[in-house]
């Protein structure tokens, strides 16, 4: 027996798991399932905390995810497939810049037309609509036939029409020039800010045809007439105020105010009328 109990003590002391490193190992399995199960029942508050943290930033995130989605203008989103129309109208209006800005040869006095800028404003200032007011007012002034008078107030009243009605569709459109230039004094007078239409287009067209309709003109002064209008509009091109598409839409708005004007046209009476109301000679109404 003795001999049995020295060779089981020296197995103890041979054995690894009896040394203070490994003393957890033999500690029985009922205390730490009790453990576990107390741990795994009552989780501490930080725990809780690191658990509700991260939902909490992801949810956070992706609300604000989603408010920029929505804030993104539409401009900043990329179309996927865009449709043949939006397709085609962007491309024609990418070749109506270039073609304007490749155009614009007098903009600046160091362009490749800049010797002749000075004649260019000079012919693009025969379509001004303050100019023609005044020219029309005088010629009304020192008319003295009924005839010549009807036609003149009826002028009248198409360029402020004109001005009127190019000077809304500016505001609506704000559209800048291809070369985005200040416009001038005469330019502010006349409403004539933005870019689309063309207002000397327009003008240009306007009170050719209606010259052409109401007066007796020769032929080289009839072509001399509508060579006039058509180099009004290019000239706004020339200088870099406005674009091709500008002044197409400005030429088109110009026959469309003379086919109004046409349609109202105010008889000689009413002109009459009219004229003594400006001039303070209230004679005709009596």
């Amino acid at each position: 027996m003795p001999a049995n109990q020295t060779r089981s003590r020296a197995r103890e002391r041979n054995n690894v798991l009896n040394r203070p490193e490994f003393l957890s190992l033999n500690q029985p399995l009922k205390n730490r399932n009790a453990e576990a199960r107390g741990t795994t029942r009552r989780p501490s508050q930080r725990q809780q905390q690191s658990q509700f943290q991260p939902t909490e930033t992801a949810e956070h995130e992706s609300v604000e995810n989603n408010k920029e989605r929505k804030e993104l203008p539409e401009e900043d989103c990329m179309q996927l497939n865009p449709s043949f129309k939006g397709i085609a109208m962007n491309s024609l209006l990418a070749i109506d810049i270039c073609m304007s800005k490749r155009l614009g040869v007098c903009a600046y006095t160091t362009s490749s037309w800049g010797s002749v800028r000075s004649m260019v404003k000079l012919l693009a200032l025969t379509g001004h609509g303050i100019l023609w007011m005044i020219g029309t007012i005088v010629c009304l002034y020192r008319s003295n036939t009924l005839a010549g008078q009807e036609v003149l107030v009826n002028l009248l009243l198409a360029l402020f029409l004109d001005v009127m009605t190019v000077a809304g569709m500016q505001k609506l459109v704000k559209r800048k020039g291809p070369w985005e230039m200040a416009p001038g004094f005469l330019d502010y007078l006349a409403m004539d800010i933005y870019s689309f239409p063309a207002a000397h287009a327009s003008r240009a067209a306007m009170v050719s045809k209606f010259l052409l309709a109401h007066l007796v003109l020769a032929v080289p002064l009839r072509i001399l007439l509508v060579l006039w209008a058509v180099l009004v509009g290019m000239s706004r091109v020339l200088l870099g105020r406005h674009h091709l598409t500008d002044v197409g839409c400005g030429f088109a708005l110009g026959f469309l105010h003379y086919s109004l004007v046409e349609m109202v046209w105010l008889s000689s009476s009413t002109c009459q009328t009219l004229i003594s109301i400006g001039t303070f000679n209230w004679s005709p109404l009596y």
